[in-house]
């Protein structure tokens, strides 16, 4: 299996929304970011794989070495292979993918963010470098779409984070800001034990908005000069936002269930999205 043949394989049977925003970019910017794509897949699963924190924190610092290894010329991973090939074509950041892996190292302890300043560095680092490396594999002129491709990656955590309350706390993490929690009721513990209540609904809501509002501010930075080499990002956005009315319509349940789209709603939105341009 070549390195190319691991990454797509990572991207495909993770079954995630970014797969179908990747599905109709050209071979080199595709192959690109589907070896970014298989890099955050690789490190995320340290984190989520690993019990035991030391051996999680063990294997991330072999993913910082084996980047620095990337950029010295061998590296041994057949992801950071790919990314070699990636990065020999667009601008691909060391830095960048540091940062990625310090944002996985914040997932090593319990989660939990005094308030909503605190969750933003996180996401940050685990998305929105995301999207301005991502940003750059699909072709930018202005420095400006860099600054929305920052934006939605924000806007993309945050649904993540909404739509993952319930699972991740099962692994005894809470992403909502804690001030947050305590302005609308909501115990700690009841989002440990998965309690539903009208506050938390509440407080969903509010969370909800403020993607929302999210992907609003991202969409108005797009520079319209950039819009149909960003198109990739669009269909992610689309997807994403579906997801997002879903669980709002669904009255906020996301302590006993993971929201999904199907693969052939993912697909038509992308169809759609690509199409409109």
């Amino acid at each position: 299996m070549s390195p190319d043949q691991y990454c797509e394989q990572q991207a495909a049977k993770s079954g995630s929304s970014f797969y179908y925003s990747f599905l109709f970019l050209e071979a080199e910017r595709r192959q690109a970011i589907v070896a970014l794509y298989a890099f955050c897949r690789e490190v995320d699963d340290v984190v989520d794989e690993c019990a035991d924190p030391s051996i999680a924190a063990t294997k991330l610092a072999w993913w910082r070495q084996e980047i620095e290894a990337l950029y010295q010329g061998h590296p041994s991973h057949p992801v950071t292979q790919a990314l070699a090939i990636a990065r020999r074509r667009f601008p691909l950041q060391r830095e960048q993918l540091q940062e990625i892996i310090s944002g996985m190292e914040m997932d090593l302890a319990p989660a939990r963010y005094a308030d909503f300043a605190e969750l933003q560095l996180y996401c940050h680092r685990v998305a929105g470098v995301v999207g301005i490396a991502a940003a750059g594999i699909f072709g930018h002129s202005q420095a400006a779409t860099l600054d929305y491709a920052a934006a939605l990656g924000l806007a993309f955590q945050l649904t993540n984070i909404i739509r993952d309350v319930g699972e991740d706390a099962q692994r005894g993490r809470i992403y909502l800001p804690l001030d947050e929690l305590q302005r609308f009721g909501v115990a700690p513990a009841d989002i440990l034990a998965r309690r539903p209540s009208d506050a938390f609904v509440r407080l969903m809501e509010f969370q909800i908005a403020r993607a929302e509002a999210a992907y609003a501010q991202a969409m108005a930075q797009l520079p319209a000069a950039d819009r149909s080499a960003q198109l990739a990002g669009l269909v992610m956005a689309a997807i994403y936002r579906r997801l997002l009315a879903n669980i709002k319509r669904d009255g906020c349940r996301v302590l006993d269930r993971r929201a999904r789209l199907s693969p052939l709603t993912k697909l038509w939105l992308a169809w759609r999205t690509w199409v409109k341009g």
